[in-house]
Protein backbone atom coordinates (compact mmCIF):
# COMPACT_ATOMS: atom_id res chain seq x y z
CA UNK A 1 0.00 0.00 0.00
CA UNK A 2 1.33 3.58 -1.12
CA UNK A 3 -0.35 5.81 1.91
CA UNK A 4 0.80 9.99 1.75
CA UNK A 5 1.31 11.83 5.01
CA UNK A 6 1.09 15.62 5.75
CA UNK A 7 1.59 16.75 9.60
CA UNK A 8 1.88 20.22 10.41
CA UNK A 9 1.93 21.51 13.88
CA UNK A 10 1.93 25.13 14.70
CA UNK A 11 1.97 27.38 17.22
CA UNK A 12 1.02 30.86 18.36
CA UNK A 13 1.94 32.87 21.16
CA UNK A 14 0.62 36.04 22.88
CA UNK A 15 3.64 37.02 23.98
CA UNK A 16 6.29 36.70 21.64
CA UNK A 17 9.53 33.62 21.83
CA UNK A 18 12.49 35.03 22.29
CA UNK A 19 14.52 31.64 21.02
CA UNK A 20 13.74 28.03 20.86
CA UNK A 21 14.67 24.82 20.36
CA UNK A 22 13.48 21.69 19.42
CA UNK A 23 13.81 17.92 18.62
CA UNK A 24 11.42 16.35 16.29
CA UNK A 25 11.12 12.62 16.02
CA UNK A 26 9.12 12.54 12.56
CA UNK A 27 11.38 10.70 9.77
CA UNK A 28 10.29 6.86 9.07
CA UNK A 29 13.21 4.22 8.27
CA UNK A 30 13.05 1.87 6.00
CA UNK A 31 12.68 -1.66 7.37
CA UNK A 32 11.41 -5.16 6.15
CA UNK A 33 7.56 -4.01 4.68
CA UNK A 34 8.13 -0.06 5.01
CA UNK A 35 10.03 1.76 2.57
CA UNK A 36 10.39 5.24 2.74
CA UNK A 37 9.82 7.10 -1.31
CA UNK A 38 9.84 10.52 -0.46
CA UNK A 39 10.00 12.81 3.23
CA UNK A 40 10.58 16.43 3.69
CA UNK A 41 10.54 18.71 6.79
CA UNK A 42 9.59 22.66 6.85
CA UNK A 43 10.07 24.70 9.42
CA UNK A 44 8.63 27.73 8.69
CA UNK A 45 11.62 30.11 11.13
CA UNK A 46 15.24 30.52 9.64
CA UNK A 47 16.77 27.94 10.65
CA UNK A 48 18.90 24.98 10.03
CA UNK A 49 18.23 21.25 10.86
CA UNK A 50 20.66 18.90 12.61
CA UNK A 51 19.92 14.85 11.96
CA UNK A 52 21.15 12.44 14.34
CA UNK A 53 19.86 9.19 15.71
CA UNK A 54 18.89 8.65 19.65
CA UNK A 55 19.86 5.10 21.63
CA UNK A 56 16.28 3.99 20.28
CA UNK A 57 17.84 4.00 16.50
CA UNK A 58 15.53 6.85 15.96
CA UNK A 59 16.05 9.83 13.39
CA UNK A 60 15.94 13.05 15.29
CA UNK A 61 16.08 16.49 13.74
CA UNK A 62 17.01 19.16 15.82
CA UNK A 63 16.58 23.20 15.34
CA UNK A 64 16.95 26.39 17.16
CA UNK A 65 15.25 29.95 17.17
CA UNK A 66 17.06 32.72 17.77
CA UNK A 67 15.77 36.26 17.89
CA UNK A 68 11.75 37.10 18.47
CA UNK A 69 8.90 35.12 17.16
CA UNK A 70 5.43 34.70 17.46
CA UNK A 71 4.32 32.11 15.90
CA UNK A 72 6.07 28.56 13.84
CA UNK A 73 5.19 26.15 11.86
CA UNK A 74 6.66 22.40 11.65
CA UNK A 75 5.24 20.86 8.20
CA UNK A 76 6.42 16.76 7.77
CA UNK A 77 4.90 15.59 4.40
CA UNK A 78 5.80 12.23 2.26
CA UNK A 79 5.01 8.76 1.04
CA UNK A 80 5.99 5.39 2.19
CA UNK A 81 4.87 2.26 0.49
CA UNK A 82 4.13 -0.48 2.69
CA UNK A 83 3.87 -4.32 2.83
CA UNK A 84 1.67 -6.38 5.05
CA UNK A 85 3.93 -8.48 6.92
CA UNK A 86 1.34 -9.97 9.51
CA UNK A 87 2.42 -8.35 12.87
CA UNK A 88 6.05 -9.12 12.44
CA UNK A 89 8.59 -6.21 12.64
CA UNK A 90 12.04 -6.64 11.16
CA UNK A 91 14.54 -5.11 9.69
CA UNK A 92 14.52 -2.25 11.90
CA UNK A 93 17.37 -0.74 13.97
CA UNK A 94 17.85 -2.57 16.99
CA UNK A 95 20.75 -1.37 19.16
CA UNK A 96 19.72 -2.66 23.02
CA UNK A 97 18.31 -6.11 23.75
CA UNK A 98 14.76 -6.83 24.48
CA UNK A 99 15.48 -7.46 28.05
CA UNK A 100 15.77 -3.58 28.35
CA UNK A 101 11.58 -3.16 27.58
CA UNK A 102 11.45 -4.80 30.32
CA UNK A 103 11.95 -1.50 32.57
CA UNK A 104 8.81 -0.02 33.64
CA UNK A 105 8.56 3.88 33.41
CA UNK A 106 6.68 6.73 35.07
CA UNK A 107 3.69 6.50 32.40
CA UNK A 108 3.99 2.24 32.17
CA UNK A 109 4.61 1.76 35.68
CA UNK A 110 1.82 -1.12 36.32
CA UNK A 111 -0.72 -0.65 39.68
CA UNK A 112 -2.66 -3.50 41.21
CA UNK A 113 -5.30 -3.47 39.29
CA UNK A 114 -3.35 -3.99 36.42
CA UNK A 115 -0.90 -6.57 38.31
CA UNK A 116 -4.79 -8.42 38.52
CA UNK A 117 -5.74 -8.00 35.19
CA UNK A 118 -2.08 -9.23 34.27
CA UNK A 119 -2.30 -12.31 36.26
CA UNK A 120 -6.17 -12.93 35.04
CA UNK A 121 -4.57 -13.23 31.75
CA UNK A 122 -1.87 -15.41 32.81
CA UNK A 123 -4.03 -17.57 34.72
CA UNK A 124 -6.27 -18.50 31.90
CA UNK A 125 -4.04 -18.24 28.76
CA UNK A 126 -1.79 -21.49 27.32
CA UNK A 127 1.67 -19.84 28.75
CA UNK A 128 3.19 -18.93 25.43
CA UNK A 129 3.78 -15.36 25.10
CA UNK A 130 1.80 -14.88 21.54
CA UNK A 131 -1.56 -16.04 22.69
CA UNK A 132 -1.14 -13.94 26.26
CA UNK A 133 -0.36 -10.51 24.18
CA UNK A 134 -3.68 -11.56 21.64
CA UNK A 135 -5.79 -12.00 24.60
CA UNK A 136 -4.81 -8.79 26.27
CA UNK A 137 -4.95 -6.69 22.62
CA UNK A 138 -8.90 -8.19 22.65
CA UNK A 139 -9.55 -7.35 26.07
CA UNK A 140 -8.08 -3.94 25.92
CA UNK A 141 -9.76 -3.00 23.03
CA UNK A 142 -13.22 -3.83 24.25
CA UNK A 143 -12.80 -2.70 27.67
CA UNK A 144 -11.10 0.45 27.42
CA UNK A 145 -13.23 3.58 25.34
CA UNK A 146 -11.76 5.42 23.03
CA UNK A 147 -12.44 9.11 23.98
CA UNK A 148 -9.54 12.22 23.90
CA UNK A 149 -11.67 14.30 26.71
CA UNK A 150 -9.89 12.84 30.19
CA UNK A 151 -6.68 12.27 29.36
CA UNK A 152 -3.79 14.26 28.23
CA UNK A 153 -0.02 13.21 27.54
CA UNK A 154 1.06 12.65 31.29
CA UNK A 155 -1.61 10.29 31.96
CA UNK A 156 -0.21 6.89 33.62
CA UNK A 157 -1.34 3.49 32.50
CA UNK A 158 -2.16 3.09 35.88
CA UNK A 159 -4.55 6.11 35.74
CA UNK A 160 -6.22 5.65 32.32
CA UNK A 161 -6.98 1.69 33.37
CA UNK A 162 -9.06 3.19 36.12
CA UNK A 163 -10.65 5.62 34.31
CA UNK A 164 -11.80 2.51 30.94
CA UNK A 165 -11.28 5.33 28.56
CA UNK A 166 -8.53 7.05 26.66
CA UNK A 167 -6.93 7.53 23.25
CA UNK A 168 -4.07 5.77 21.62
CA UNK A 169 -0.93 6.63 23.82
CA UNK A 170 -3.31 5.85 26.77
CA UNK A 171 -4.37 2.29 25.59
CA UNK A 172 -0.76 2.04 24.15
CA UNK A 173 0.48 2.31 27.74
CA UNK A 174 -1.74 0.00 29.62
CA UNK A 175 -0.75 -2.66 27.02
CA UNK A 176 2.76 -2.11 27.57
CA UNK A 177 2.72 -1.91 31.36
CA UNK A 178 0.61 -5.06 31.43
CA UNK A 179 2.95 -7.16 28.78
CA UNK A 180 5.99 -6.44 31.11
CA UNK A 181 4.15 -7.49 33.75
CA UNK A 182 3.42 -10.99 32.14
CA UNK A 183 7.19 -10.84 31.26
CA UNK A 184 6.89 -9.81 28.11
CA UNK A 185 9.79 -6.95 26.47
CA UNK A 186 6.96 -4.26 24.99
CA UNK A 187 7.74 -0.48 23.61
CA UNK A 188 5.95 1.77 22.58
CA UNK A 189 5.84 2.54 18.65
CA UNK A 190 4.53 6.69 17.37
CA UNK A 191 3.62 6.51 13.75
CA UNK A 192 0.62 6.76 11.39
CA UNK A 193 -1.95 4.58 10.28
CA UNK A 194 -4.67 4.62 7.31
CA UNK A 195 -7.81 3.89 8.61
CA UNK A 196 -9.79 3.75 5.49
CA UNK A 197 -12.99 5.07 7.12
CA UNK A 198 -13.94 2.04 9.11
CA UNK A 199 -11.69 2.13 12.42
CA UNK A 200 -11.33 4.89 15.04
CA UNK A 201 -9.52 7.80 13.86
CA UNK A 202 -5.90 8.46 15.47
CA UNK A 203 -6.07 12.22 17.07
CA UNK A 204 -3.02 13.19 15.41
CA UNK A 205 -0.21 10.86 14.79
CA UNK A 206 -0.96 7.23 16.26
CA UNK A 207 0.61 4.92 18.18
CA UNK A 208 0.57 1.04 19.06
CA UNK A 209 2.69 -1.09 20.88
CA UNK A 210 5.64 -3.96 19.94
CA UNK A 211 6.22 -6.82 22.15
CA UNK A 212 8.92 -9.48 21.80
CA UNK A 213 8.10 -13.28 21.29
CA UNK A 214 10.41 -15.69 20.75
CA UNK A 215 10.95 -17.42 17.67
CA UNK A 216 9.41 -14.29 16.05
CA UNK A 217 11.17 -11.50 16.95
CA UNK A 218 9.12 -7.64 17.54
CA UNK A 219 5.19 -8.18 16.73
CA UNK A 220 3.47 -5.34 16.44
CA UNK A 221 -0.15 -4.40 18.39
CA UNK A 222 -2.84 -1.58 17.57
CA UNK A 223 -5.32 -1.79 20.54
CA UNK A 224 -6.70 1.08 19.81
CA UNK A 225 -7.89 -0.69 16.53
CA UNK A 226 -7.69 -4.57 18.16
CA UNK A 227 -5.38 -5.36 15.37
CA UNK A 228 -2.02 -6.57 14.62
CA UNK A 229 -0.15 -4.03 12.36
CA UNK A 230 -0.95 -4.40 8.96
CA UNK A 231 0.28 -2.49 5.97
CA UNK A 232 -1.77 0.15 7.07
CA UNK A 233 0.22 0.95 9.52
CA UNK A 234 3.53 3.21 9.30
CA UNK A 235 6.09 3.39 11.97
CA UNK A 236 8.22 6.33 12.58
CA UNK A 237 9.64 5.99 16.40
CA UNK A 238 9.70 3.85 19.35
CA UNK A 239 10.69 4.18 23.04
CA UNK A 240 10.16 2.84 26.19
CA UNK A 241 6.92 5.09 26.62
CA UNK A 242 5.66 8.16 25.01
CA UNK A 243 8.35 9.97 26.15
CA UNK A 244 10.72 8.14 24.22
CA UNK A 245 8.74 8.69 20.48
CA UNK A 246 7.64 12.12 21.26
CA UNK A 247 7.22 13.73 18.06
CA UNK A 248 8.29 16.91 18.93
CA UNK A 249 10.00 17.70 21.95
CA UNK A 250 11.89 21.02 23.15
CA UNK A 251 11.77 24.35 25.18
CA UNK A 252 11.62 27.78 24.73
CA UNK A 253 12.39 31.35 25.99
CA UNK A 254 9.31 33.15 27.09
CA UNK A 255 6.26 32.91 24.61
CA UNK A 256 3.61 33.05 27.18
CA UNK A 257 -0.13 32.32 26.23
CA UNK A 258 1.01 29.18 23.30
CA UNK A 259 -1.69 28.01 21.26
CA UNK A 260 -1.01 24.65 19.67
CA UNK A 261 -2.70 23.10 16.82
CA UNK A 262 -2.08 19.73 14.74
CA UNK A 263 -3.11 18.95 11.69
CA UNK A 264 -2.58 15.33 10.26
CA UNK A 265 -3.75 13.87 6.88
CA UNK A 266 -3.33 10.40 5.79
CA UNK A 267 -4.57 8.87 2.26
CA UNK A 268 -3.57 6.87 -0.76
CA UNK A 269 -2.40 9.25 -3.11
CA UNK A 270 -2.73 7.22 -6.32
CA UNK A 271 -6.06 5.95 -5.93
CA UNK A 272 -8.90 7.79 -6.67
CA UNK A 273 -12.02 5.99 -6.04
CA UNK A 274 -10.12 5.47 -2.02
CA UNK A 275 -7.65 8.08 -2.04
CA UNK A 276 -10.03 10.76 -0.56
CA UNK A 277 -7.71 12.17 2.27
CA UNK A 278 -8.70 11.38 6.05
CA UNK A 279 -8.77 14.73 7.60
CA UNK A 280 -7.89 14.47 11.63
CA UNK A 281 -6.84 17.70 13.66
CA UNK A 282 -6.48 18.35 16.96
CA UNK A 283 -6.39 22.08 18.21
Amino acid sequence: MRICISHETRYRYQQPVNGLIQTLRLAPRNHDGQYVLNWRIEVSADCRLERNEDAFGNLTDTFSVHGHLDQLSVLVAGEVETEDTHGVVSGTVERLPPSLFLRETDLTRADSAIGAFANEIAGSDPPDALSRLHTLLNRLHQDIGYDPDPTHTATTAAEAFALKRGVCQDITHIFISAARRLGIPARYIGGYYYSGGDKVQAEASHAWAEAYVPDLGWVGFDATNGVCITDAHVRVAMGLDYLGAAPVRGSRRGGEGENLSVEVHVGQPQLPAQGQMQRQSQS
